[in-house]
This record gives structure tokens, sequence and C-alpha cells, in this order.
């Protein structure tokens, strides 16, 4: 997962909107469905390459969304011990964040940044970086608008950059709509393919497709792909 944006609607519901961008051998993923993990229901897109995921739901508590790096560009370094995407399906082993964050092993894993999302009793969010070293965490403020950018493919100006694309659509006063987010994650940028929110690095890194998920009032759940024209990765 690449670029992310929350816009709260309510106390207990929200629009939650992702872009993956992908290298050109990445394996194609498959399209969410429902699996049992710890004995409980997740919907998630399945990362064909180790089984893992970017995005999933459990429709009545969390959401979670994972971003590759923590603060800054690293070197990858593999082999590493464990997929991100499978230590994403293990938060369901947990009851809460508090116990993942003390009792998950994050040595031997890539650096990430994991989003937490939780609808019950009220809307929370959790931004959970890990640089190799060290696991860091911070609370969101869940009624304001947000927006990540992952800090592995976009440097620091340029995720800075992308705050200020989104500052200035929500100055705009655009509506909170599923139609008009997925515009601004289509066409949000300067015209820079590299780092525009719809980019293409020479056909060697590009966006190949967006994710939306509606939660309103816990139990109602919304999961739409916008698959880019001619790819069939996710």
């Amino acid at each position: 997962m690449c670029t992310v944006t929350y816009l709260p609607l309510s106390i207990s519901s929200f629009i939650l909107t992702s872009n993956r961008d992908e290298g050109q051998n990445r394996k194609i993923a498959l399209p969410p469905e429902k699996y049992t993990v710890y004995g409980t229901d997740v919907y998630f897109p399945k990362d064909t390459d180790a089984n893992g995921t970017w995005f999933a739901v459990e429709k009545t508590k969390f959401t979670l969304c994972l971003l590759n790096g923590a603060f800054e560009h690293h070197e990858h370094h593999p082999p590493y011990r464990l997929s991100r995407g499978i230590m994403l399906l293990d938060f369901f082993k947990y009851n809460n964040v508090s116990d993942f964050l003390f009792h998950y092993t994050f040595e031997g894993i890539e650096p990430f940044t994991l989003l937490v999302f939780e609808q019950s009793p009220t809307s929370g969010i959790q931004e959970i970086r890990w640089d190799e070293n060290k696991i860091y965490s911070a609370k969101k403020d869940a009624s304001a608008p947000l927006i990540w950018s992952s800090a592995q493919i976009y440097s620091k100006n340029v995720v800075q950059q992308r705050e200020e694309w989104f500052d200035a659509w929500l100055k705009a006063k655009n509506e909170f709509t599923i139609e008009n987010i997925v515009r601004f994650h289509k066409t949000g940028g300067t015209g820079n393919s590299e780092n525009d929110l719809h980019m293409n690095r020479d056909g060697k890194v590009f966006t190949v497709c967006s994710r939306k998920t509606t939660m309103q009032n816990f139990w109602q759940l919304g999961i739409h792909n916008f698959w880019q024209q001619g790819m069939q990765n996710m």
C-alpha cells in the first residue's frame, strides 16, 4: 500500500481509500474474499507472493492498512524472517492494539507503517511504525481527514507535497463521497507521473489499483476495487 486517505463521516463511519503501487514483476493478487484468521472472519485481497495482504477488514471492529517503510527510504536486505503481509494478518491473533504491540515479535521484518482503524466503541486510529530497531505507536485524530504515503517510495518532500494536495482538496469543499475521493486518488498531483497519486515510474513501479472501504454503524461493510485498465494485478 502506498497512498491512503481517511475521510470521517460520523462517529461510527468513514471512507478509507488506498492506491497500491507495485513493481512490474509482482505476481497477480487475488481479489478480496472472506477468510477465517485466528477464528475471526476477515476480508482481504491475498498477495500470492507470500499469502499475506496489505489491506484487511474485520467488519465489527478493525480495518488495517499496510504501507512500505517507516519514516524514510531504507535499503532492502532479504531474506526477512517474516512477510509484512503475514504480520498484518497476525494482528487478528490479539484482542487489541496494546496486546499486539506488547507481545508480537517484530524483529526480522522489513520496515513498515501499519494503520489500525477501530470502529468500536468509538472510532480510533493507531499509527504503528517499525524501523527494524524500534516499534513506534501514535494515536491519530479520528475526527479529522488524513493522508499517508509510503516512506519507502516517496521522499519526505514528496510526502509533504501530497499532504498539501490533500489539504487543497479539502479546502475546495469537496463533498465527502466515494466518487469525489476516488477521483482525487486518480487525478491528484501536478502532472509528474513519478509522484502523482496515480503514479508510473517508467513502467517499473506503478499504481496497479485503488481500493475503497466504507464502514458504517460498525456492521455495514462495503469493499470495492477500482482496477486500472489493462492491468490485472492488485
